[in-house]
């Protein structure tokens, strides 16, 4: 894998950034997007680059603002003069209540989840053909079994499930997409969305008696777009088997 280039959304901390190191890991130059979380995503650049020289660079933008998306791929060509991966992590995850819901709510919520996803993808495919590139998106096991309150959110995670297999048959047989689905993995920063006896009744679901690691995704995704060259159009549940009892 060396000298191939991967763009991650939101790469900054928590699952994206393993995600970063772990295709940093396998060979990979990275250009690594974040919004606001810009210490974090400096100080992930510097260590992944004292590792190999030049192979990490950063892009800052607003995923709502469309226009700001086709710049991102823009950026990636410039510096690395290809792009072999699109990995859709950035996401934003909060309760919407009915009868709470607002439009501001539904912009963010939508936007981070499906919207950007889909315009990012479409501004990427151009060179993703080049290269016989790979787009992986982040969804949700709830979008099967929704949690209560999170309509919005939901809704989000399951218009990006079927953009994924919408564009696995588009751009195929050039560009393989699929999707990873996570179940209980980091906790969200909001303590009041999962105290901690809801936590411990959803890790007594999970067959696998824990919540899952970030690298647990990671790993899912480098497989994917790695060694998976006859896998297009499908999601793998990274849920430690909770999905066979939603």
């Amino acid at each position: 894998m060396q000298g191939k280039v991967a763009l991650i959304t939101g790469g900054a901390k928590r699952v994206g950034a393993q995600i970063v190191r772990t295709l940093h890991d396998s060979g990979w130059n990275i250009m690594l997007h974040y919004r606001s979380s810009l210490s974090e995503a400096r100080a992930l650049a510097a260590e992944l680059n004292l590792q190999r020289a030049n192979s990490v660079a950063l892009a800052q933008a607003d995923l709502l603002n469309i226009a700001s998306l086709p710049v991102l791929i823009q950026q990636t060509i410039s510096q690395f003069g290809r792009l072999d991966a699109l990995v859709n992590n950035a996401s934003s995850f909060f309760p919407t209540p009915l009868g709470e819901i607002t439009e501001d709510s539904w912009i963010d919520l939508i936007g981070s989840n499906v919207k950007a996803p889909l315009f990012l993808a479409q501004a990427a495919a151009p060179e993703l053909k080049k290269t016989e590139g790979v787009i992986i998106s982040i969804v949700d096991i709830h979008v099967d079994r929704p949690m209560k309150h999170h309509a919005v959110y939901t809704i989000g995670k399951a218009g990006l499930l079927a953009m994924t297999r919408a564009l696995a048959r588009d751009l195929a047989p050039e560009i393989r997409v699929n999707a990873v689905a996570p179940g209980a993995n980091v906790w969200p920063d909001a303590d009041s969305v999962f105290d901690e006896v809801h936590r411990q009744r959803i890790i007594s679901s999970i067959p696998l008696k824990r919540v899952g690691e970030p690298t647990d995704l990671a790993r899912t995704i480098r497989f994917l777009i790695d060694d998976a060259p006859y896998i297009t159009g499908q999601v793998i549940n990274v849920d430690g088997g909770r999905s066979i009892y939603l």
